[in-house]
């Protein structure tokens, strides 16, 4: 069934997706399972497809328009507990200069089916708008993503940015993406470095809770 869940999300096609979703539901299959190891997988496979060059940027798009589609079916089936109490707020999103968004929004998808409220402010997003974000919401923790080694230094400024502002203290930074690593987090003081969805859930968890 998790197979037909991927599968379908690699269709891009809403209607097989939902179909897919809802015999999944049918089956007995909790929630968070079906989006964890059914849609996002179908996802992760999308994003791989489109760095080998198999699949285009339009197609990604579809891809994540069905995903949330059936991730929107869902919504009613979560955890009691993670729709009225929220385990934290998240501000998530891929740094300035860089495009890339497929596994950030898993991330911030898987978040979300974990009880987190997250707050996904897309890609390409000027370091300010981070801080902004995180004023705004009160956030407990920031999720920056970079897929570029030329834009992974924004991860690096958007912490000093903190520091300015006095909010370092009060939040949690969490950084991920292709060239991002654990030692690249100690180096610049994030409290954390998660190399897929699945591990920024049990980090942000660790952190949060």
């Amino acid at each position: 069934m998790f197979k037909e869940l991927s599968d379908a999300v690699i269709t891009c096609k809403n209607d097989v997706v939902t179909a897919a979703v809802e015999k999944a539901r049918n089956e007995g299959i909790s929630a968070p399972e079906i989006i964890e190891k059914g849609l996002a997988a179908g996802m992760n496979e999308v994003g791989i497809l489109f760095e080998r060059g198999k699949l285009f940027l339009p197609h990604v798009m579809m891809a994540a328009g069905a995903m949330e589609a059936g991730v929107a079916l869902l919504e009613e089936d979560m955890p009691k507990d993670a729709a009225s109490s929220k385990l934290g707020v998240i501000v998530n999103g891929t740094v300035e200069g860089d495009v890339h968004d497929i596994g950030k929004s898993i991330v911030s998808t898987m978040l979300q089916s974990a009880g987190f409220e997250v707050h996904d402010i897309g890609r390409d997003v000027p370091l300010q708008d981070f801080i902004d974000k995180i004023k705004e919401t009160d956030a407990d923790m920031v999720g920056m993503s970079a897929l570029m080694t030329t834009t992974l230094p924004g991860q690096k400024d958007v912490i000093e940015m903190l520091k300015e502002n006095g909010l370092r203290d009060g939040i949690k930074v969490m950084v991920g993406g292709a060239p991002a690593t654990q030692a690249w987090a100690e180096k610049i003081g994030a409290d954390c470095y998660a190399e897929n969805a699945s591990e920024a859930v049990a980090k942000a968890k660790e952190l949060l809770i």
